[in-house]
């Protein structure tokens, strides 16, 4: 009797993760395929849905190929992304456009004006403040600047929904999902007529609002054709990528954290209420009664990605590149001699929500090296995050259970910076990211664990603590507070600085 198994995938920002998860707890297998994003101008960051799509169904159709190599059964399938990324679509259900990016920030002027204007339109029906980063003020911006788009809009998804609907034919989202939007009332869970009426689009053009265990269809005899998987196979309505990152770590309990080193840096305690302020962004959990409250930074690993592709050598592969500068930077002692990289390459959001702000190096000598920026990346990063849990603190938030995620904490270096800048133990576990998630979701929605807890205990996680150096951190508060002085200079110089 052939073992029962499902596929979660992510659509990422870079690109796309799938997992082969079987009944038994066990990660059979995984498949990456990578997709350019598009910075059409300074601050706009956008996705291609064909580039993802075509990563999506190489993924699966690997898998697919492994598990009937491999004596599995497929037995259901979900799908995960960021949030806040809606995908505008005609009469003929085609993307009109390309999605714009959660980290995007031309829509920032339209989020003050929400918050000026509005405010007691948002306070009614939302538990969240109005950013660049919701899709709300986006459409706004869409309005004003392409009003064609609008007028073409039948159908609005979001990433993950859209994919999902090209393997089943449906049109639903979920429910935390609908908070990322800022379109629905977070408090009866359903789209707000008053939020559309902004924009000047129906309600009807919004996807109906599931669970995110709810079955959202099956495999098409299309999507089968495509990928090798069976027909008929059930397929998860599935969530946003950051509540699956945590559930997938094991953060199910009140007390537990994550800090996330991806594409984006998050740290998000879990909490049985949101946090009342502009700088979190405030979601439900998969277990009910729970919230994930989460502070931001925009440019966490993607500084790192950043750095690779501006200052590339020799090697003939961006992941060689990275590896090789990573060796290097291990050799600079800590404070990168006194380097400081400020991770602002597209504003950035906690503590300071000022897209105006900018990267930089500063402090360089005539003795520094290339290790030494490269070091002075990973701890500027850091820095970051230090400012995100020094907002967390003001709210007198406690947790001491905190997993390290994401691609960034694959490097050792890098979650030693990162406990050592923090000043608290970390627990890190490899492979716990949302395509695992999805997966797990899938598995219990599909019958293979008897509940959420289930699913996440099934794993024999074996982390990898991660102490922080006292000696280190002794220096690293220096540093930070050396990081801060230049932060509230350079805000100044660029608000200063006309963009050119």
């Amino acid at each position: 009797m052939s073992i029962r198994a499902v596929i979660g995938v992510d659509c990422g920002g870079s690109s796309s993760k799938a997992t082969l998860l079987d009944e038994n707890g066990k990660i059979v297998a995984t498949s990456t395929d990578g997709y350019p994003s598009l910075y059409p101008h300074s601050g706009w960051i956008e996705q291609d849905t064909n580039d993802i799509w075509n990563s999506f169904i190489k993924n699966v159709r690997f898998l697919v190929q492994i598990s009937q190599n491999e004596g599995y059964s497929i037995v259901g399938l979900a799908v995960d992304a960021a949030t806040h990324m809606a995908v505008l679509c005609d009469k003929d259900d085609k993307p009109i456009r390309p999605v714009i990016y959660w980290s995007d920030s031309r829509s920032s002027d339209y989020a003050e004006e929400l918050k000026r204007v509005n405010s007691d339109l948002v306070k009614k029906y939302s538990v969240n403040s109005p950013s660049a980063a919701w899709t709300l003020p986006q459409l706004l911006w869409i309005k004003e600047n392409e009003p064609e788009t609008l007028k073409k809009t039948k159908k609005i998804y979001f990433l993950k929904d859209y994919i999902r609907s090209r393997v089943t034919g449906d049109f639903y989202t979920d429910l935390i999902e609908a908070m990322g939007a800022m379109l629905a009332d977070d408090y009866t869970e359903t789209w707000c007529k008053d939020y559309c009426d902004l924009v000047g689009i129906n309600v009807d053009c919004l996807p109906e609002i599931k669970k995110p265990s709810d079955v959202a269809g099956t495999v098409s005899k299309e999507f089968s054709a495509l990928s090798g998987m069976p027909e008929g196979i059930p397929v998860i309505v599935g969530t946003t990528d950051t509540v699956l990152e945590v559930f997938a770590a094991g953060a199910v309990r009140q007390g537990d954290a994550t800090v996330k080193l991806a594409t984006a840096g998050r740290i998000c305690p879990v909490m049985d209420r949101p946090i009342p302020s502009y700088q979190f962004f405030n979601y439900k959990h998969l277990i009910p009664g729970l919230w994930y409250p989460g502070s931001g930074t925009k440019t966490c690993a993607a500084s790192l990605d950043w750095f690779a592709r501006a200052f590339k050598g020799t090697e003939s592969a961006q992941n060689d590149y990275i590896n090789i500068i990573l060796q290097e930077a291990e050799k600079i002692s800590p404070g990168s001699e006194g380097i400081i990289f400020h991770p602002f390459l597209l504003g950035e959001m906690t503590p300071y929500y000022d897209n105006k702000l900018r990267a930089g190096f500063n402090g360089v000598g005539i003795q520094h090296t290339r290790a030494h920026f490269i070091r002075s990346v990973l701890e500027g990063v850091a820095f970051s995050m230090r400012d995100c849990l020094n907002e967390i603190r003001k709210y007198n938030v406690e947790f001491e259970n905190v997993k390290l995620i994401g691609g960034g904490a694959r490097s050792p270096l890098w979650r030693q910076i990162l406990a050592d800048i923090l000043g608290m133990k970390l627990q890190y576990v490899a492979g716990t990211d949302s395509s695992l998630g999805s997966a797990m979701l899938a598995g219990f929605s599909v019958g293979l664990f008897k509940d959420l807890y289930s699913a996440v205990s099934i794993f024999d996680r074996n982390p990898i603590i991660i102490e922080p150096l006292s000696e280190n951190v002794e220096i690293y508060n220096k540093c930070f507070e050396n990081y801060k002085i230049v932060q509230r200079a350079m805000s100044v110089a660029y608000h200063s600085i006309e963009e050119l």
